[in-house]
């Protein structure tokens, strides 16, 4: 009898967030040329040098592929801004820095270029989790997709599962993400990754999974989710 597969690592911030700047960079630049460029190379000077390259070089030893050195000179002030912040920190504030920039020159149009990079990214992800489940011999139904999920969840968040027939009932009362984005006032900004990357991880994962998101950290201080597949859309 063949032993079953030891299950894949999940991926370190580090890469996700190499992938989410991808995503946010590949759509941003399909919206607005080599003008979005520019309002993405503000924000990372904005956000600093030294944070971005040391998250490169990161991903890059973890084997993601990203586009960050695009946008980091090859010479900087060679400083570290945040001390102990987090790298689920880091991530939020070079989010909001971009989203900032971009939603700040372009409107609601730069606000939808970032909305449609986390949406892209999102699926990206859930695709991955699908890959994840295929490799222990699982189908991509409702009762694989936390087992299988790609970001290991730190102390820094705190949340309960509720299963039922078909439903996963989520809800969180503490995320990094989102107490970053509300210590630095950046909650308009924030609250556009919000509201894409879950659902979008959804659909990457099974087209035809779907996700409630009802309230916010942002808005209401807790997220609730429900996530609903039904007996005949549990497919491969």
């Amino acid at each position: 009898m063949s032993s079953r597969p030891l299950p894949m690592p999940p991926l370190s911030m580090y890469s996700i967030t190499a992938k989410l700047f991808t995503h946010l960079h590949r759509s941003i630049l399909s919206a607005f040329g080599e003008e979005g460029r520019v309002y993405i190379q503000k924000a990372v000077e904005q956000f600093g040098y030294k944070d971005l390259d040391d998250i490169a070089k990161r991903a890059s030893a973890e084997g993601e592929e990203h586009v960050l050195d695009q946008y980091i000179p090859k010479s900087y002030d060679s400083k570290n801004l945040y001390g102990s912040t987090t790298i689920y920190g880091l991530m939020a504030k070079l989010f909001a820095q971009i989203s900032k920039a971009v939603s700040d020159r372009f409107g609601e149009e730069g606000k939808n270029a970032i909305r449609e990079g986390v949406r892209t990214f999102g699926e990206e992800r859930g695709r991955g989790i699908k890959e994840r489940a295929a490799h222990m011999g699982e189908k991509n139904t409702i009762d694989h997709y936390l087992s299988n999920y790609d970001m290991g969840r730190s102390d820094l968040f705190e949340y309960e599962n509720e299963f039922k027939p078909g439903v996963i009932e989520q809800t969180f009362t503490k995320c990094p993400f989102g107490q970053q984005w509300a210590d630095d006032n950046m909650h308009e900004y924030g609250i556009l990754y919000c509201e894409m990357i879950d659902p979008a991880v959804a659909r990457g994962y099974n087209p035809d999974f779907e996700v409630v998101h009802d309230k916010y950290i942002l808005r209401e201080g807790k997220c609730h989710f429900e996530f609903k597949l039904g007996d005949s859309e549990q497919n491969d």
